[in-house]
């Protein structure tokens, strides 16, 4: 079993060194290298939560260290450069499978050219504007309803519609099927907006069956 240096023991209070309190996303660095992070990981000391990123059993997972643990897997030079987008925002709201690799946007007016180097990630240039954007977890996401729309523009529908579905379905975001219509609507002309409303038509309710006999709602 992996233990703090020098202790022989696991992460637990009583055993982390002086000064050092207990986390609840744990990551290489000063207080753990990233072998002995796997190693407690496999002896079942720590959950792994994304890539470098690990929990103590237990812990609960929230945007907040998802989207934590999304940055540690970002070289700290790009952290705010980037902000984290589509399918991968969608996973930090908890709407959507953990990604194999990280979407990021980079506003239109900074350079892409030289962060394609990054390993793991996909770059996207958007044009951002000051609402669609968040902090979470020391990390820039896309706002929930930026976030949405870019899913129903540019991710196909077997993945796209199970995640809009969770994500208008998540009370807490606040998300409604008509703004977000209104929001594809208004973006600008694009050859995706067309496939794009028809996702959105398809998580509309079905209408009511018409009992056999009776007439049908006129």
């Amino acid at each position: 079993m992996a233990h703090l240096p020098g202790t022989g023991a696991s992460p637990t209070p009583a055993s982390l060194p002086p000064g050092y309190a207990p986390q609840e996303l744990y990551s290489p660095g000063v207080l753990f290298s990233w072998p002995e992070l796997q190693a407690m990981a496999s002896d079942g000391v720590l959950t792994q939560l994304y890539q470098r990123g690990y929990l103590t059993p237990g812990a609960r997972s929230t945007p907040r260290l998802r989207a934590r643990a999304a940055a540690c897997a970002l070289p700290p030079a790009i952290r705010q450069r980037v902000v984290a987008g589509r399918m991968t925002a969608a996973w930090i709201y908890g709407c959507a499978e953990e990604p194999d690799r990280l979407a990021l946007l980079v506003d239109a007016n900074r350079r892409i050219s030289s962060l394609r180097s990054t390993r793991g990630c996909s770059f996207h240039e958007a044009r951002l504007g000051p609402c669609d954007v968040v902090s979470l977890g020391g990390l820039m996401v896309s706002s929930p309803l930026r976030t949405a729309v870019d899913i129903a523009l540019h991710v196909d529908p077997e993945r796209a519609l199970p995640a809009l579905g969770a994500l208008l379905a998540c009370p807490e975001l606040k998300l409604q099927l008509r703004l977000l219509r209104l929001a594809v609507e208004a973006s600008p002309r694009m050859p995706h907006k067309k496939a794009a409303l028809a996702k959105l038509a398809a998580l509309l309710p079905a209408p009511p069956e018409t009992p056999p006999g009776a007439e049908p709602p006129g």
